[in-house]
């Protein structure tokens, strides 16, 4: 049996006609071009946003998070967290969900309704209160776009000018940019997402990118935006440098809380009616001052 394996093996290591080895052939025999070197491999763009929130939601809170969940397919929506005091437990469920960014909606006394935008696990993290929101089915927008479709980021120039202004830029990229590589995403690019700030307030806008004018479809080609939906203000309130907390890197000094807004409206209705109490006490007494006394003639004395 020795013998016949040895000459099996001959055979193989035998150069054919050619002078070509049947066999494996070694690494210095290998003729390497510069042209086929194998280039570096690209970072890929592994973003994934968890998307929850807390208890309380009203029905217009839960609507936009559905919509921004159609317009993100890299978005996993995971069920509501039960304590508002336990932010300290969203980047442990970010990281079991395999997650790196988290969008948590925040609702207080049924009203009020924030947002945490956050970069889990070691943070930044940005607090913002929700206003104005308007949704898809409210609006009924002529626009539409493809269910699972990227879309491109547009943001204001302003966002340049100030630090805060280009982190949340930065933050927002991260998790509103849909990977190319997304499990749920189409490669298609139909609509775009706008950012702006007017007022020390970020305005939140999706556009359909429209190639041809409907009125005229056999026409030359005509770019336009059309309007989708969803649409809401954002006011940034505080940006953290940890996930949910840590030390304070910005601090908006221009923010009054919703609450304290209704309190101030209820104590200018309170000076209404204390204004209006105070002149009726006015009123009265100067109907006693302007009374005249009696007179002697009067018909009560006089037929008494």
């Amino acid at each position: 049996m020795a013998p016949l394996l040895t000459a099996q093996k001959a055979y193989a290591t035998k150069p054919d006609a050619k002078g070509k080895g049947k066999g494996k052939r070694k690494a210095d025999d290998i003729d390497v071009d510069d042209d086929n070197v194998q280039q570096p491999k690209q970072k890929r763009n592994k973003q994934r946003v968890l998307l929850l929130s807390s208890r309380g939601i009203t029905h217009r809170m839960r609507h936009l998070m559905n919509d921004l969940e159609t317009l993100l397919p890299h978005v996993k929506k995971d069920s509501k967290l039960d304590s508002k005091s336990q932010l300290h437990l969203l980047p442990e469920i970010a990281d079991l969900n395999n997650c790196n960014n988290t969008l948590y909606f925040e609702a207080r006394r049924h009203e009020d309704l924030y947002m945490w935008a956050t970069k889990t696990p070691n943070g930044p993290s940005i607090k913002l209160h929700v206003q104005n929101v308007h949704t898809m089915d409210e609006l009924k927008m002529t626009g539409n776009c493809l269910k699972g479709s990227r879309g491109i980021l547009s943001f204001d120039k302003a966002f340049d000018e100030t630090e805060w202004g280009k982190l949340t830029k930065e933050v927002f990229t991260h998790i509103f940019g849909v990977p190319p590589l997304a499990r749920k995403a189409k490669p298609f690019i139909d609509h775009v997402l706008t950012f702006s700030i007017l007022d020390n307030k970020i305005w939140f806008r999706n556009f359909q990118i429209m190639e041809k004018d409907p009125l005229q479809p056999n026409g030359p080609p005509q770019t336009s935006l059309v309007e989708i939906g969803p649409r809401f203000v954002l006011t940034p309130i505080r940006i953290f440098e940890g996930a949910f907390g840590g030390a304070t890197v910005y601090s908006n000094p221009e923010f009054v809380t919703p609450a304290s807004v209704r309190s101030a409206i209820r104590h200018a209705r309170g000076d209404k009616y204390r204004q209006r109490k105070e002149a009726q006490e006015e009123t009265s007494k100067r109907k006693v001052l302007r009374k005249r006394n009696e007179d002697a003639l009067a018909v009560s004395k006089v037929f008494a």
